[in-house]
């Protein structure tokens, strides 16, 4: 154990004395090395002290520079404020002056705008008056213009409206009246048929007052109908048959498109009369049988008179033949219920006051109806020639429109040419005065003006 720690001290013994030994060649080494910078900077302090000395010796050489510049520019200065002396005494004399003109320059400058104000007015007035006199003169003309335009279409439509007005009125009163004809047809046919059997027992057999009666009995239905005599229907009507005989049938009745038709009232009655006042089944019996031959035989005389082939008639293969006493026909047609059939084949229809007054109301219908076309193509012709006229004066109106935008530009192409752009009216007008043109009037002082606001704005663009 002692040997062992014998060892381990010589062992720390031999390393402290290596590094004693080491230490003390390093510090002489350092101690050269210093010595070597103590010399350089030696040698570098003498080079700085013999620079400072030449800087020194230049420095006083410049400052002498210095003071004798600074000597010739006091000089120089005092030279100098000499000068602006004498420039501030011109500046305070410009401004005096400038002050003088600029009260001149805006004394001239009122004077001037009471001159324009002036102006502008006078010259404002005169185009107003200018443009009210013409605006008035184009107002009457249009006036005129309009009231030859407009009134024949008034006219027009005033007459289109009455005749609507007519035509409705009459529809409606028609309409609200036809029950009430058909009611008085009903009692006219009972009444004419009552007076034609006193009549027929009044005249006792003589066929020609029968005739006329007959024709007298015809005469009042027609009248009765609504048709128009010599408009409508004609009476006693001659004229010849295509056998070149002379014919002439009691009534022609007028059709639309020149149509006929022939009504023939010449029937005996005397047969009829004696039935009615037989006493006994025989002697009725034989009457009715005269009656209806009766009856016959003037449907064969009719047909014989061959009225459809006359040149004057365009009319049905049939002829009315007219009976005026309402039972007398009822009698013949319930005795021979062929005398129809008979009658047709021979181009006759058999008709009674009611079946003719019927019939005839029929063709005054077709009548009305017939007007009321022709007015509707009335109508309708009139309303075409006021669409055209209406198109015409709409077509005016737009002429019109056009004139008044080209009158107007025009007025706005002179009113620039007299107040805008540098060589308008008004500057020059201003210009010749200007220049001594001697006037005794003024323009109008709001021309100018606005004249004169509209070159400051195109000055200031």
């Amino acid at each position: 154990m002692n040997i062992l720690f014998l060892l381990i001290g010589l062992v720390l013994g031999f390393g402290m004395a290596f590094l004693f030994l080491k230490n003390k060649n390093n510090s002489t080494k350092d101690v050269e090395e210093l010595n070597k910078k103590n010399n350089s900077l030696d040698k570098e302090k003498s080079l700085k002290e013999q620079e400072i000395i030449f800087l020194k010796n230049d420095s006083e050489k410049k400052i002498s520079e210095w003071k004798q510049e600074r000597e010739n520019l006091i000089s120089e200065n005092l030279a100098e404020r000499e000068k602006v002396i004498a420039l501030n005494m011109r500046i305070a004399k410009a401004e005096e002056a400038f002050s003088s003109m600029k009260e001149k320059l805006s004394t001239q400058k009122i004077e001037m705008e009471e001159l324009q104000k002036k102006f502008s007015v006078e010259f404002e007035n005169i185009a107003n008056k200018i443009l009210e006199d013409k605006s008035k003169k184009f107002t009457e003309q249009n006036k005129t213009n309009l009231d030859i335009i407009l009134n024949p279409l008034k006219e027009k439509i005033k007459d289109f409206e009455e005749k609507v007005d007519k035509a409705y009125k009459a529809e409606s009163t028609e309409r609200t009246t036809l029950k009430a004809e058909i009611k008085n047809l009903i009692d006219l046919n009972k009444q004419v048929s009552e007076d034609a059997n006193n009549l027929a027992k009044a005249l006792k057999g003589d066929n020609k007052k029968q005739g006329n009666w007959g024709e007298i009995i015809l005469e009042k239905v027609l009248e009765r109908s609504g048709l128009v005599k010599d408009q409508e229907y004609r009476t006693q009507f001659s004229t010849t048959n295509d056998e070149n005989n002379r014919i002439q049938p009691d009534v022609v009745i007028l059709l639309p498109d020149n149509k006929h038709i022939v009504v023939d009232s010449k029937v005996s009655l005397i047969a009829y009369e004696a039935f009615v006042n037989a006493t006994s089944e025989e002697d009725k019996e034989k009457y009715i049988k005269e009656h209806i031959a009766s009856v016959r035989n003037h449907v064969k005389m009719l047909s014989e008179k061959n009225y459809q082939t006359s040149p004057d008639f365009n009319t049905p293969d049939f002829v009315l033949l007219f009976i005026p006493i309402e039972s007398s026909f009822s009698v013949a047609v319930q005795a021979d219920q062929e005398i129809f059939n008979y009658a047709w084949d021979k181009k006759i229809v058999i008709v009674s006051p009611s079946t003719l007054l019927a019939t005839l109301r029929t063709i005054a219908s077709v009548w009305k109806q017939e007007r009321q076309t022709k007015n509707a193509l009335e109508i309708a012709r009139q309303s075409g020639n006021l669409y055209d006229k209406f198109v015409g004066f709409v077509e005016d109106l737009e002429k019109i429109g056009k004139s008044i935008d080209t009158s107007k530009s025009a007025y706005e192409s002179a009113f620039n040419k007299l107040k805008s752009g540098s060589g308008n009216l008004i500057k020059r007008a201003q210009d010749i005065e200007k220049l001594g043109a001697k006037s005794t009037k003024k323009l109008s002082e709001k021309l100018i003006e606005s004249d004169e606001e509209k070159g400051l704005d195109e000055q200031n663009d």
